[in-house]
C-alpha cells in the first residue's frame, strides 16, 4: 500500500502515518507514527507519554510529535494520514470548530504544520492505519518492526 503511494507522490513528499492511542478511553496515552522518506527509507516512532487524556489528544500529539520529528529531518513536504477524523478537520480546514478542552493542542498542531512548505492531510479508516495503531500501543513487533532492517531508524522512550 505505502509502496504505491510512495511511486504516485513527486520525489520530494515525505508520507506519514500517525495514530494516537488512551487505555482506557479516557487514560494513559502513547502515540506512533511511520514515515516513508522521498528516497524510500522508513523511519518510525513510537512513544508513551507521561499523561492521562482522550484518544483526540492522542491524535493531536502524535501530529505535534510527527511534525517536530520531521521538521528536525529537514522534511519540506508532507502528506499526513491519521485515522482521527477530529484531527483530519483541524488540520485540514482553514477554521475548524473550535473545541475548547484541546484547543491548545490543536493550535500547536496548526502552527506547527505552518513550518513545512505543504501539509495534506488525510482521514483514512482505522483499518488502514495498522501500522501507526500498532506504534500508539507500543506494538514494535505488531508494526512490522520486530528486527528493523531498513535504512530507517526507531524511537523509543
Amino acid at each position: 500500500m505505502a509502496s504505491a503511494m510512495l511511486r504516485s507522490m513527486d520525489s520530494q513528499t515525505w508520507t506519514v502515518f500517525i495514530d494516537g492511542s488512551a487505555l482506557p478511553n479516557p487514560g494513559k496515552l502513547g502515540i506512533g507514527g511511520v514515515a516513508y522518506a522521498p528516497d524510500g527509507c522508513v523511519d518510525a516512532f513510537s512513544l508513551p507519554l507521561q499523561r492521562t487524556g482522550c484518544n483526540n489528544e492522542a491524535e493531536a500529539r502524535a501530529a505535534i510529535h510527527a511534525f517536530e520529528w520531521l521538521a528536525a529531518k529537514q522534511a519540506r513536504h508532507l502528506w499526513i494520514h491519521t485515522d482521527n477524523s477530529i484531527l483530519a478537520e483541524q488540520l485540514s480546514l482553514a477554521a475548524p470548530k473550535r473545541i475548547e478542552r484541546l484547543s491548545a493542542v490543536y493550535e500547536k498542531a496548526r502552527a506547527l504544520a505552518l513550518c513545512f512548505e505543504s501539509v495534506r492531510v488525510t482521514w483514512i479508516p482505522r483499518h488502514k492505519n495498522p501500522v501507526a495503531d500498532a506504534l500508539a500501543r507500543g506494538d514494535w513487533e505488531g508494526a512490522g518492526f520486530g528486527d528493523i532492517s531498513e535504512c530507517g531508524t526507531v524511537t523509543t522512550p
